[in-house]
């Protein structure tokens, strides 16, 4: 059982928490590149735990700054992005992308003091149409994330961003909560409804997977697996890679390049990011008739994005409307009654509150995964905390770029590990091929 305390310091992200300073060790995912226009609105961003500010100059840099002016703290959310900077509309003070000060327009010349004057800034990059914060306190900020998903050709990679209403531990343990698929999404799909050929049709043969999990040097790896064909196993692997990303079986091994980040936005609201190779093999979706499984859409339409703290990429299925639960399709259709796989997630990770009281869970065989990253974050928050040992993935960040999750048929008798090992010496990696091109 996860205690109080525990419970605390894995879920606890604000500034000066273990777990906060953990994740201030890493580059962080911040906002959509397209969010940003030069010289267009600047845009809110709460950010494990802290109000901030991005805005794209004149040159097409990106600032992202405390939202507090330095002078009276009035918030530059109002401010003008204007001709290579941020001015503050109440005295008229101007940043640049770094905090700067470069004008104070409301003194005198001889009063004028701007040079000695900063705004809170972080650090940013920005690849594959994400921008990163680092909000650590390096001189010399580590390298970016080197997940392979995150790598391969922009043009080839769907880059999508959607808000979960709930603390990001418990939404990104869904992701590494592999047994529940057979349930949540598929718990109505009959296996004579799926194509015989179809590798995913053994989650609905054996809806009760036994679990292998392992310590990796990136975090945690896990494989569920049941019987398959005759003297073979189904295996479904999956890993969470330091400090919030998650690489769950969404098709064959061989090709599915994918990672999901579940990126705190503050303790009780999370901003997922979610990078998948578009040449990968289509996830089971229709009958062997060809027609849609039922309400298990994988896109789901999002609300116009508004200007406040948590007004970005909302689901319109969400806890204001009970997800458009239809009771009428749960009785006949669909298991949950929920159109699409995100608000089927939502409505469970959120419906355990903002956040989840850990010590209320009573633990199964099947959260053997769950339980082994808990204990992975732990020790890590704590071994930084205590001796400044440094996470996994800060300086050696391309230590996850093999990791990959997916399906595979292997012999009975063969080694999980050695199964894995081998599929993956036969995968297609994006990167790779586009080099050899």
């Amino acid at each position: 059982m996860t205690s109080q305390a525990e419970n605390d310091l894995l879920t606890r992200v604000g500034p000066d928490t273990p777990m906060g300073s953990l994740m201030r060790q890493y580059w962080v995912p911040a906002c959509l590149s397209s969010e940003l226009v030069a010289d267009g609105d600047p845009l809110r961003l709460m950010l494990l735990g802290e109000r901030l500010i991005a805005f794209r100059d004149s040159t097409g840099r990106v600032g992202i700054l405390d939202h507090r002016c330095p002078h009276r703290c009035a918030s530059l959310f109002f401010g003008r992005n204007e001709e290579g900077g941020l001015r503050c509309v109440y005295h008229g003070w101007k940043f640049d992308t770094a905090g700067n000060c470069l004008e104070m327009p409301h003194l005198p010349a001889d009063q004028d003091f701007h040079d000695k004057v900063k705004a809170k800034a972080y650090r940013v990059a920005e690849r594959g149409g994400l921008v990163y914060a680092y909000m650590g306190e390096r001189e010399v900020a580590p390298p970016l994330p080197a997940l392979e998903a995150m790598l391969c050709p922009p043009e080839e990679t769907s880059l999508s961003a959607r808000q979960r209403e709930c603390n990001w531990l418990q939404a990104l343990e869904g992701d590494i909560d592999t047994s529940h698929f057979s349930f949540l999404h598929g718990g109505k799909v009959a296996v004579e409804d799926i194509d015989p050929q179809h590798p995913e049709r053994f989650q609905f043969t054996d809806r009760a997977p036994r679990l292998h999990v392992k310590r990796t040097d990136w975090g945690t790896m896990y494989t569920a697996y049941r019987p398959a064909q005759p003297g073979y196993l189904y295996y479904r692997f999956g890993h969470f890679a330091m400090p919030f990303w998650a690489l769950f079986p969404n098709g064959p091994l061989t090709d599915n390049v994918l990672v999901q980040g579940w990126v705190p936005m503050d303790d009780t609201h999370t901003m997922t990011f979610t990078f998948s190779w578009k040449r990968k093999t289509p996830v089971l979706g229709f009958d062997k008739a060809g027609e849609p499984l039922p309400l298990l859409e994988r896109i789901t339409p999002t609300l116009p994005n508004t200007a406040d703290w948590f007004g970005r990429w909302r689901s319109v299925a969400n806890q204001d409307n009970d997800y458009l639960i239809d009771r009428e399709a749960q009785r006949s259709i669909s298991y949950t009654g929920i159109a699409g796989v995100f608000p089927q997630d939502s409505a469970v990770t959120e419906g355990m509150g903002e956040i989840s009281d850990r010590t209320l869970e009573t633990l199964a065989p099947s959260d053997l995964m769950i339980v082994m990253t808990r204990r992975r974050l732990i020790e890590a928050a704590r071994a930084l905390r205590d001796a400044g040992t440094v996470p996994p993935l800060v300086d050696d960040p391309e230590t996850a770029f093999e990791a990959r999750s997916g399906d595979v048929i292997a012999p009975a008798d063969q080694p999980w590990l050695e199964a894995y090992e081998e599929t993956l010496q036969q995968a297609l990696h994006p990167v790779m091929l586009r080099a050899a091109e």
